[in-house]
Order: C-alpha cells, then structure tokens, then sequence
C-alpha cells in the first residue's frame, strides 16, 4: 500500500480502493488491509471519511485551491525560503505543546524515513514527519501557512527535483536522519530555542542541495543549447 500511495497513481481526489478491493489486489484478508489502514492513519499518510473511503495525505484543506493557483507563479527555491521562516517557529511551538507520545512517533517517521528503499518513500516518510510537527505545533494560522507550502511542493516535478539533490550525496540521506535526530531530540526535551535552531539548520541544508542542484542542471542545460548551435558554412560566407 505504501508503493501504492508513493505512486501517485489515485487520481485527483488521493482515494485508495476499497478495503475488499485491496484484500484482492493484494491477495490477503479485509482484516490485515484495515490492520495496515489503521497504522498508515497512525502515520499520518492516509485519513478516513465516513461513508466515503480512505485517501492518501492529509484531509483537504481550503488553501489547496489557492496553492494550485500560485504554484505556477514560484519555484522550489522561493517556498525554501518561505518553509525556513514558517517551520523553525513551528519546531519551536512543538517544543512546549508536543505529547510523548506524538515525540515518538516522530521518531518512528525520521527511521522510516532512512529504511525506505526508493526516492518516492523517501519522500513520503519526510512529509509525513514535517508535516506532524506542523499539526502538534497547534497553531491554525502557521498551520494553514504550512499546508499551503505542503500542497505547492507535492508537485511531482519539484519531488523529483528534490530526489536529484537528495542523491547528488551519497550521505545526504545519513546526514538528514542525524539532523532529524537532533531536532526530535530538541522537541523531546522541551526546548523551544533549540528546536527552532535545529529545524533551521536542517532546511538550510535542504535548500543548499537544493540550489546546487538547479545550478548544475542550469550549466548543463546551457551546455546542451551550445550544443546545439550549428557552425556556420564558411563557404557561403565566400559567396
């Protein structure tokens, strides 16, 4: 299920087949597939309706409309910069509102994060985690903030974007559970100001990878056009 969510392939509206459909795609019991349900909605990475099934994500919020809107007039670098000054201060309210047990599933989400075996559940388990201490900072303001940011970035072309920066280091992946580490551990131990600082310091590493990335695929795309220029025939120059 969690190849299936990663996909991408649920239509517009992220509904997961039904539980029996799924027992059968799957080849296994309606109880194991509402088992698995249960700790994917745990997770974070699907929600229930009643009467109308199970989507992927989190609940549609009202910025999502205005986020299809505005994505075509930004980039991944502006909404870097944007998360930058929205999710330190987000860490930071964590810090004094998180639960115990909301800390462990933080926890749960960063090593989920490192055992993922492809790009798309790299990214899955990332979201997911960012996306939890966005809703235990319980702020409604900086929350809507958040989402609106959240849905921009979902763009597939921006995932994969962000998958190239993620492998142009082989440690990238390492370094981003050691920087999780140390911000769960700042929220964990109830210190605002170090979670905000942690927080920073993690999407500031983001965003350099990130920048570095679209500058090589700048340089090479310049490349590919000079590339493409035919020297001119010095005999028609004669004629």
């Amino acid at each position: 299920m969690l190849d299936l969510i990663a996909a991408g392939e649920l239509g517009s509206d992220g509904r997961l087949p039904t539980e029996r459909a799924l027992a059968e795609r799957f080849g296994t019991s309606r109880r194991l597939v509402r088992l698995a349900l249960d700790a994917l909605e745990v997770e974070g990475l699907v929600w229930r309706k009643q009467g109308s099934g199970t989507f992927a994500g989190q609940p549609s919020d009202p910025t999502g409309d205005l986020a299809a809107r505005i994505a075509g007039e930004t980039d991944a670098l502006q909404v870097m910069e944007a998360r930058l000054c929205i999710e330190p201060e987000l860490a930071a309210l964590c810090a004094l509102r998180m639960t115990d047990a909301e800390v462990a599933r933080l926890r749960m989400l960063a090593h989920r994060q490192v055992e993922a075996t492809d790009p798309q559940g790299t990214e899955l388990w990332d979201g997911a985690l960012h996306r939890l201490i966005a809703h235990c900072a319980r702020n409604r303001p900086l929350l809507t903030a958040f989402a609106l940011l959240d849905r921009i970035r979902s763009n597939p072309d921006w995932v994969a974007l962000r998958a190239r920066a993620r492998a142009r280091n082989g440690a990238s992946l390492a370094v981003t559970l050691s920087e999780h580490e140390v911000l769960i551990n700042a929220i964990g131990a109830g210190d605002p100001a170090l979670a905000r600082q942690a927080m920073y310091d993690h999407l500031s590493t983001r965003f350099a990878a990130l920048r570095a990335e679209l500058d090589d695929e700048m340089l090479l795309s310049n490349a590919n056009v000079m590339d493409g220029i035919v020297a001119p025939d010095p005999s028609l120059a004669r004629r």
